[in-house]
C-alpha cells in the first residue's frame, strides 16, 4: 500500500474530515474527547522518541522524517533520541525502564524482535516490556556490491564466492542487526562463505562499502538507493517476495538465483508497557497523522518504504509473530551473539 487507510483506525478515533493533509489531526481531536481528564491534559511536555541505532541509520532518517509529523499533530515538540549499540539493546533497554507516561516512546525494528532469540541475557523483552502504538512502514533490503566487486548480477556474486571461499567481505551494524540477519540468512541458503566484518552502526557500514573496505551489503532501500544513483554502489537484488512497485527493474532474490528469499525489515513505535490505553489512543492517531501527510507520505515512497499505520492491537500481535519467526529462523541457522 502507498498510503495509510482509514480501516487501520480504531472507530472512536475517526472523525468526519477525509481531506488528507494535516486537516487529519481532526482525528486527534477525536481521541482527545473520548480520552480521561489525565489523557486529556496530554501532552504537557515534550516527548522524547527514542531510536535505538546510531545517527544516520536507515531506522534515524525514518524517524528524521516522521517524527516531525507527529509533534506538529500532538502541539507539543517531539525529540529524536539516538541510542545505538548492541544492536538496538541499548536503546531498548533504557526505554523499557522509562515511566510509562506516554512521554517515552521507541522506534522498535527487525532487529530487536531477533534480538530476542540472539541474545541470552537481555534485561528487556519486547512483547512484555513495550505496548505497541503502531507499526509505521515496512521496507525491502537491497542486495549491494561495490563496484570494484567483479559481481553483476546474484548469481555472479554466488559463483565468485563459491570460487572463492572466504575472500569477500560483508560489513554491517553488528551481529543481531537487520544487515547481519539477511546476510546470513543469504549465506545459509545460496552455500557460501562470505566473511561478516561488524562496525558499531549503520553509517559506518554504510562508509566501509561505499569507501571499498568492504565489498558486499545488504541495505534498507532508505540507505541504498542514494549511493546507487550516484554509482557508488551497484545494486543486485532486492529481499522482497515480489518487486518493489516503485522499482520494478530491481529483481527479487529469489527471481536471481536464491529461491525462497524473503527478508525485510519493518519499524513501529511502541511505549513502555503500562502506559495508559487512552494515551496510546492519542499518540496512535498522531502517528497515522503523520504518515498520512502527503510531504511525510512522498518522502517515504521516494525511500521505498512501504507506509502501514496500523492499530495497537495488530501492531502488537504482529511483534508477537515477529519475535517467533525470526526465533524459528535464527535456530535453524544456529545463529548466536554472546551478551
Amino acid at each position: 500500500m502507498n498510503r495509510v487507510s482509514d480501516m487501520f483506525l480504531p472507530r472512536d478515533l475517526l472523525c468526519t474530515s477525509r481531506t488528507v493533509g494535516w486537516r487529519v489531526m481532526g482525528a486527534v481531536a477525536c481521541a482527545f474527547t473520548v480520552c480521561n481528564a489525565f489523557a486529556q491534559n496530554f501532552p504537557a511536555k515534550v516527548v522524547r522518541y527514542v531510536v535505538p541505532f546510531t545517527g544516520g541509520s536507515g531506522a534515524d532518517t525514518l524517524a528524521r522524517i516522521v517524527v516531525p509529523g507527529i509533534g506538529q499533530v500532538l502541539g507539543q515538540q517531539v525529540i529524536v533520541d539516538n541510542r545505538g549499540g548492541a544492536a538496538g539493546n541499548i536503546g531498548a533497554e533504557q526505554a523499557a525502564r522509562a515511566a510509562p507516561d506516554g512521554y517515552t516512546l521507541m522506534q522498535a525494528g527487525m532487529p530487536l524482535a531477533a534480538n530476542m532469540s540472539l541474545y541470552k541475557n537481555l534485561s528487556y523483552e519486547l512483547s512484555r516490556d513495550f505496548t505497541a502504538v503502531s507499526q509505521l512502514v515496512q521496507s525491502p533490503n537491497m542486495l549491494v556490491v561495490h563496484p570494484s566487486l567483479p559481481a553483476k548480477s546474484v548469481k555472479e556474486l554466488i559463483a565468485l564466492a563459491k570460487a572463492k571461499p572466504g575472500a569477500i567481505n560483508y560489513s554491517s551494524s553488528g551481529a543481531g542487526s537487520t544487515i547481519y540477519l539477511s546476510f546470513e540468512f543469504f549465506k545459509g541458503m545460496a552455500g557460501i562463505d562470505i566473511v561478516h566484518v561488524p562496525y558499531r552502526g549503520g553509517a559506518e557500514a554504510v562508509t566501509a562499502i561505499v569507501s571499498g573496505e568492504t565489498s558486499v551489503s545488504f541495505l534498507p532501500l532508505a540507505t541504498a538507493l542514494p549511493q546507487t544513483r550516484q554509482g557508488r554502489l551497484r545494486a543486485l537484488a532486492v529481499s522482497t517476495a515480489k518487486r518493489v512497485p516503485s522499482l520494478p527493474e530491481y529483481p527479487t532474490l529469489a527471481e536471481a538465483g536464491v529461491p525462497g528469499f524473503e527478508f525485510g525489515t519493518w519499524y513501529g513505535v511502541m511505549a513502555p508497557a503500562k502506559t495508559p490505553r487512552e494515551i496510546i489512543a492519542v499518540l496512535q492517531a498522531a502517528t497515522v497523522a503523520s504518515l498520512r501527510n502527503p510531504e511525510v507520505l512522498r518522502r517515504l515512497n521516494d525511500l521505498g518504504y512501504i507506509t502501514v499505520g496500523d492499530t495497537p492491537e495488530v501492531f502488537q500481535a504482529y511483534v508477537k509473530s515477529e519475535v517467533e519467526r525470526l526465533g524459528k529462523l535464527i535456530r535453524a541457522y544456529k545463529l548466536a551473539v554472546d551478551g
